[in-house]
């Protein structure tokens, strides 16, 4: 369909034709298989009677084997093999002719539907499924169509779906937050804060109530503005449970115009984070790491630290702030 679409889109109203035919296939292949089949019955019984009327009787067998093998070559493997390699080029006429052959067999081609419809399952499939997309992305990179990297990407994209918020979260236990009771003084001195985005939240660490923006908060205490809290800079947060798709997570951050959302349990307690960071890392497969960032995989950093504070040694891992 999506040659067909890209002919639709450059104004061709035979693929406008051919979609048609495409949504309703019964009808031009009741027209082709019924002009094939007439066409190979009376040739057929044309020239075999013929053959029998210059060679006689004991000639049937070869003259039978003969026009087999010339009806299987001459009208189905080489119209064929050129139609499978040629199609692009042969489309458009071949929509043309297939108009034409409805016209000429249409009472073969209402029986032909009826019939079919009698066969034809009444819920409706989709004509492609994700895994045959799948399958074509890596036909194309093995013909070089694509680079592997536009692959991966594309697979990626496509799996987005299926793909759940617990398994590409940073855990909680590695979130940088604040109190939103502190001033911005008080947040400034707490500690070097690694994030641009910092979840608050009023008693309860797991209970996370909104943002602020790391570098408006800086700006005040530049500004001399010390005693501004952060509940009066707050933004609120979008929140989602652990089961969510990503690509669902995607399209409200990206309606919202959001960065940043938390991901919470059935109680609306803090189970991670998940980042348009993130989101972009899962579809490309490539962690995005800057200067700042003290350890590249989090989750792998929630695990070691969940270890080393059963040892009671948290503290010791560098970089692992909560």
């Amino acid at each position: 369909m999506s040659f067909i679409s890209m002919k639709e889109n450059q104004g061709s109203k035979t693929a406008s034709l051919m979609k048609q035919y495409k949504n309703n296939v019964d009808r031009p292949v009741g027209a082709i298989l019924s002009l094939n089949t007439i066409a190979h019955t009376i040739g057929s019984a044309g020239v075999g009677a013929e053959s029998m009327k210059l060679f006689g009787e004991e000639y049937f067998g070869i003259i039978s084997a003969i026009l087999t093998l010339l009806i299987l070559v001459l009208s189905e493997i080489i119209p064929k093999t050129i139609g499978a390699s040629y199609w692009r080029s042969l489309a458009m006429t071949s929509t043309k002719i297939i108009r034409v052959l409805i016209f000429i067999t249409y009472p073969l081609v209402l029986l032909s539907e009826l019939i079919t419809k009698v066969f034809t399952p009444k819920n409706h499939q989709a004509s492609v499924s994700r895994e045959e997309v799948s399958a074509m992305v890596d036909v194309g990179t093995t013909e070089g169509i694509f680079r592997e990297s536009e692959s991966k990407i594309i697979k990626s994209c496509i799996r987005l779906a299926g793909v759940k918020a617990k398994e590409v979260m940073t855990p909680s236990i590695v979130v940088e937050s604040a109190n939103m009771n502190l001033t911005t003084k008080e947040f400034y001195e707490q500690k070097e804060w690694k994030f641009s985005r910092i979840p608050v939240y009023d008693n309860n660490k797991d209970i996370i109530v909104g943002y602020v923006l790391k570098d408006m908060v800086l700006k005040l205490v530049s500004d001399d503005e010390f005693q501004t809290r952060l509940s009066e800079l707050m933004r609120p947060i979008l929140s989602f449970n652990e089961d969510e798709s990503l690509y669902q997570i995607w399209e409200k951050m990206l309606e919202k115009r959001e960065h940043i959302s938390i991901i919470v349990d059935e109680y609306g307690c803090l189970r991670g984070v998940v980042s348009m960071e993130d989101v972009i890392e899962t579809m490309t497969g490539v962690e995005i790491v800057d200067e700042d960032d003290v350890a590249v995989d989090m989750q792998a950093l929630a695990k070691e630290k969940s270890r080393m504070m059963h040892q009671g040694i948290a503290s010791a891992i560098p970089g692992s702030k909560a």
